[in-house]
């Protein structure tokens, strides 16, 4: 048992190190594609499934709400997996169209998609995400490093974090860390002085 919690740690460490080496240069950009879209008044549509909606859940929150200090809440929409609608779509076989019907009924020009899709088996993200590639929205992804299913839908200008690990756990894990660094890198680009 002692020992599968230090594996458990030293894979989180090794994946953290790895990101570190990889990730900055993306999420300065997805940083700044995220305040450039608010500041034209613009929103940011978040989703994420099964175990990612966690993240994608705790990104709009802190985008909403607040990540460190107390400031205005940001544009942001969480698309939603839950009652009638859920069901709805569950009994017509069309749950794989959950968050593609909500993307298609709020998105505007100018709007910023972002999905979680460690894996790219996530058929309700993914038909979500050929969507927003129609319509040229631009797409914020994260994913795992081997997510090549997701990376094929996204176009030149689109950004990925992707987590350099092959383990979901470490994947999601890493998620959650960026959308914190993110939301720390965003109001620092907001309200320098503040920090």
């Amino acid at each position: 048992m002692l020992e599968k919690i230090h594996t458990r740690f030293s894979e989180s460490i090794q994946m953290q190190i790895a990101s570190a080496e990889l990730l900055p240069t993306a999420l300065s950009q997805a940083a700044q594609r995220i305040v450039d879209c608010l500041l034209r008044g613009n929103k940011v549509i978040i989703c994420g499934h099964s175990r990612s909606y966690a993240n994608a859940e705790l990104l709009a929150s802190h985008l909403l709400h607040r990540y460190d200090f107390d400031r205005p809440s940001f544009a942001a929409t969480l698309l939603q997996f839950n009652g009638v609608f859920a069901s709805s779509l569950a009994q017509d076989n069309e749950i794989s169209h959950i968050y593609k019907k909500q993307l298609q009924a709020i998105q505007r020009e100018g709007d910023l998609f972002i999905a979680f899709s460690p894996n790219g088996d996530e058929e309700a993200v993914v038909s979500a995400l050929n969507f927003a590639n129609i319509e040229n929205l631009d797409v914020i992804a994260f994913i795992g490093h081997n997510n090549d299913h997701v990376r094929s839908l996204l176009d030149e200008s689109d950004l990925e974090i992707a987590i350099p690990s092959e383990n979901e756990m470490r994947i999601i894990e890493g998620h959650q860390f960026c959308v914190n660094l993110l939301c720390e890198l965003i109001d620092h680009l907001l309200f320098p002085k503040t920090q």
